[in-house]
């Protein structure tokens, strides 16, 4: 009876410690998947690349958020009417936030394959923004460096945290 238990204590022993090894491979796996990084799609119209690429940049600006999540936008290239019907709901969406405000500590996130496409929407969006109301909010526009300074002047009066990421 005592063999029996030993040998039961060491096959047990035995089958955490080889579970464990193959757990550590899992995730050494996983961190190696998620290192690969997107490239920038050639295509404007990859919707998939493109969903790929700007959410990975968009993970790397999240510093400084407190909200659970971050609001993205990824706005289309705006080429066929249902791009422009697309874009033009989330117009009406963010001017909406915009208009009611946004609690401190969200991060809101603008991107799409067309810089100046996305541009004008943040323009648009925040044109109307009362000065001061998304004090400790995060906006983060990527896109074009020939862009930066136009949605900046429109976002900044609102006392928001603009960041700039070079798409």
């Amino acid at each position: 009876m005592r063999k029996f238990v030993l040998i039961a204590a060491i096959a047990l022993t035995a089958g955490l410690v080889l579970g464990g090894c193959s757990k550590g491979q899992e995730q050494d796996q996983q961190a190696a998947q998620k290192t690969q990084a997107a490239t920038k799609p050639t295509s404007i119209t990859d919707a998939k690349g493109w969903n790929a690429y700007l959410g990975q940049l968009v993970q790397k600006n999240l510093q400084g958020m407190a909200a659970q999540q971050p609001y993205a936008y990824l706005v289309t290239p705006g080429q066929t009417d249902d791009d422009k019907a697309q874009n033009d709901r989330q117009l009406q969406n963010v001017q909406d936030a915009v208009a009611r405000g946004v609690l401190p500590g969200n991060l809101m996130a603008f991107a799409g394959p067309v810089s100046a496409t996305t541009a004008d929407l943040v323009v648009a969006a925040f044109k109307d923004a009362k000065p001061g109301t998304f004090k400790g909010v995060i906006v983060v526009f990527i896109g074009d460096q020939a862009d930066q300074q136009r949605v900046a002047d429109v976002v900044n009066p609102s006392g928001a945290t603009f960041r700039f990421v070079q798409m």
